[in-house]
């Protein structure tokens, strides 16, 4: 383990580093927190269970926060996204929730039904039935009909505007 998360733990919770390191080498002995803070409360300070509990939590939170932060620096490596501020940032959130605020602008988009419709070059089908004005909604998809788009009838021109519209919707 890190041992800036031992100094931080300790902080936290207000009590020595020693403290905390010995009981996190206890736990990774294989101790359980009953038998830590009952049978050895000469390497733990006298800690008690909750003492112990809140140590083992808190560097598990710890350990998942180090391995999603290596994660997303692979991912934004990999995307070539990388810049030393990003980097920075992405070292110094303190939780999951701000590092994934971090991350969150620079994360690959999933494939949805709506971004498919989008690249089939359907949108202005879906502003033009966002506009509500009279008319056959399947007269004004029939320029849409692509098969070197996949868009094989009127139908399903409006079926891509309508996903579509559904996610402008949604957001």
């Amino acid at each position: 383990m890190n041992p800036q998360h031992a100094i931080a733990i300790a902080q936290e919770l207000n009590i020595q580093v020693m403290q905390v390191v010995n009981t996190l080498a206890l736990l990774a002995e294989g101790g359980t927190v009953p038998f830590i803070a009952r049978y050895r409360k000469e390497a733990t300070g006298t800690l008690d269970e909750v003492a112990v509990t809140q140590i083992r939590d808190r560097a598990e939170q710890m350990l998942e926060l180090d391995k999603r932060r290596e994660a997303v620096l692979a991912s934004l490596k990999e995307l070539g996204k990388l810049t030393p501020e990003l980097e920075k940032a992405v070292q110094a959130a303190p939780t999951m929730a701000v590092l994934e605020d971090v991350y969150l602008p620079y994360r690959p988009k999933r494939k949805t039904r709506a971004s498919i419709a989008r690249e089939k070059g359907l949108e202005p089908l879906a502003l033009d039935l966002l506009k509500q004005e009279n008319g056959d909604p399947l007269t004004w998809a029939a320029p849409y009909v692509d098969s070197g788009k996949q868009v094989a009838t009127a139908e399903d021109a409006l079926a891509g505007a309508r996903d579509i519209l559904a996610e402008m919707a949604n957001e």
